[in-house]
């Protein structure tokens, strides 16, 4: 297949390059060394947006020709962010607090062409509703899976399916990391359709 420009996804996740190498094209990874820390009053659909245009905008400098891949992924109960844990003790706490209720996942997806500027988003909602866990649920789970690295600690594409009651999406692979089928839209909008 054809592939005269070069795509870049600025990114060091591996769920998320696992997630774009289901398409059937070559790209490089970058990281995009972007400052995550919300802004002051700012919602999280606007964090993911912003986010994953300042995380494309940063590659670009680096790759003027590409183009650019960027996304991010903002998880909260309510009004209350839920971050990646990081430990066993965050994790439990989290997943405590998800028992029995519904978390909104924003993702948002940015796809920028450095070298004429333009840029095209999408924001991807993904409620997920979490069965009611006991703590033996909850133990062997991190035992089996130590999703310390997941914001909300539920990693749907693993074990943590269990946990989960529903997922109500437009895109499943929302919730992993990176939304594969606005990506797939924006990519033939950009001149490097997925199909050729």
């Amino acid at each position: 297949m054809d592939q005269p420009r070069q795509l870049v996804l600025a990114s060091t996740s591996a769920y998320r390059r696992a997630l774009l190498r289901r398409l059937p094209l070559h790209f490089v990874t970058a990281a995009p060394d972007a400052d995550e820390t919300p802004l002051a009053g700012e919602r999280p659909p606007e964090t993911a947006w912003r986010l994953s245009m300042d995380k494309a905008r940063a590659v670009a400098r680096r790759y003027p020709e590409a183009l650019v891949i960027g996304s991010d992924q903002v998880a909260a109960l309510g009004e209350e962010r839920l971050g990646k844990p990081g430990d066993h003790a965050n994790a439990l706490r989290q997943l405590r607090q998800l028992s029995g209720k519904a978390a909104d996942f924003h993702t948002a997806v940015s796809l920028l062409d450095a070298r004429t500027g333009e840029a095209r988003s999408h924001i991807v909602a993904c409620r997920v509703v979490f069965r009611s866990l006991d703590e033996r649920q909850i133990e062997n789970y991190l035992r089996f899976e130590q999703p310390y690295d997941c914001a909300g600690s539920a990693k749907s594409e693993g074990l943590g399916i269990v946990l989960i009651e529903r997922i109500e999406t437009e895109d499943p692979t929302s919730l992993i990391g990176l939304p594969l089928i606005a990506l797939s839209t924006m990519l033939g909008q950009a001149g490097m359709p997925v199909l050729g």
